[in-house]
């Protein structure tokens, strides 16, 4: 298989490298890497020369402008263990807030980790993510503990991908708290999300029908899934967080990687100048109202609060018994009490 390189600035990645093997093999960069590293495995991107190994991250077809009903669409390819795509939540939660009337989210996933049936750059085994995974977390300020991979690792991440196909089925929005809930689940409380028990958990606690959703899992949502990627390989997708920004008129904006709100905010204004942003409360009563669970980098980034009093704001919160504290050893989230 021919392997090319593509010159592009992709920091904040989980890349997808279709090996000579039978399987793909997933890693999300947040560090620079020694030419060698770059030239030697195709799995790490080298943000400062922009350099990733990457076979095309350019997309190949025209993204649907069916069925939108807002402005601007806006199609999301991620995974539920994409760890850059943990990174963009106060992002995207912010996005949400201040440009909801005019962007509709679709959601899509990727298939980051089909099995662990490749042996490629160093990457061929759980163990080997879980220090990756700390460094991620550091980079991204947001809450992961690699340990997972240590005590309790995923095979795959195609089971919890089609369950979130098996949710969409029933609820979208409730479909999208369960993608947050299995993602903290991973991410924080080191839960391997590939269980059928930690799925249902997590129906359960966002309010899914478990029953409906088993039966789901184990049928349609599976072709769903397939589907997903197999729009994910026509539009070109190699790697997560990939949002396609796309008008009625089919113009559309891409943005790859994990990058500054001012990235996704200018993707709906460059399709949709008179886009309104909408004013919201920061206050933390209605910011944990719309949303059920904040890091620290999610309040300060909602808030406005500067990032090095967030945490002083949300522990004040703990004391006084609004709020309750999950802690990890690279970080803490917050939930109403």
């Amino acid at each position: 298989m021919r392997k090319s390189i593509v010159k592009y600035s992709l920091s904040g990645l989980c890349l997808l490298w279709v090996t000579s093997g039978s399987g793909q093999a997933p890693i999300c960069n947040v560090k620079k890497m020694t030419n060698e590293t770059s030239k030697t495995n195709p799995l790490f991107c080298d943000p400062v020369e922009g350099v990733c190994g990457i076979p095309d991250s350019t997309a190949q077809q025209q993204v649907s402008t069916q069925s939108v009903d807002k402005p601007v669409k806006v199609v999301y390819f991620t995974d539920p263990i994409c760890s850059s795509c943990w990174g963009i939540e106060p992002q995207l939660r912010k996005l949400k807030l201040e440009y909801g009337n005019g962007i509709e989210m679709e959601y899509r996933m990727g298939g980051l980790l089909p099995d662990w049936s490749y042996n490629s750059g160093g990457i061929s085994k759980p163990s080997d993510v879980a220090h990756h995974w700390d460094e991620v977390s550091v980079h991204y300020d947001m809450p992961i503990d690699g340990d997972v991979w240590l005590e309790d690792p995923l095979n795959s991440s195609y089971p919890p991908s089609i369950a979130f196909k098996a949710a969409q089925m029933q609820d979208e929005e409730k479909a999208f708290l369960f993608l947050r809930e299995i993602r903290e689940m991973v991410f924080l409380q080191k839960k391997n999300i590939a269980k059928w028990e930690n799925i249902a958990l997590a129906a359960k606690k966002v309010g899914l029908d478990t029953g409906q959703l088993k039966t789901d899992f184990e049928g349609k949502a599976r072709i769903l899934f397939e589907e997903d990627l197999k729009w994910a390989r026509e539009y070109g997708v190699r790697g997560f967080p990939t949002l396609f920004f796309v008008d009625q008129s089919g113009n559309k904006e891409i943005v790859y990687g994990t990058r500054p709100y001012p990235f996704y905010e200018m993707a709906v204004l460059k399709l949709h100048p008179a886009a309104l942003k909408s004013e919201y409360s920061k206050n933390w009563e209605t910011l944990f109202s719309k949303y059920r669970s904040l890091t620290a980098k999610e309040f300060s980034e909602l808030s406005g609060t500067p990032r090095a009093e967030s945490e002083k704001v949300l522990n004040e919160l703990v004391s006084q018994g609004n709020l309750e504290k999950l802690t990890t050893k690279n970080g803490s989230v917050w939930t109403v009490k």
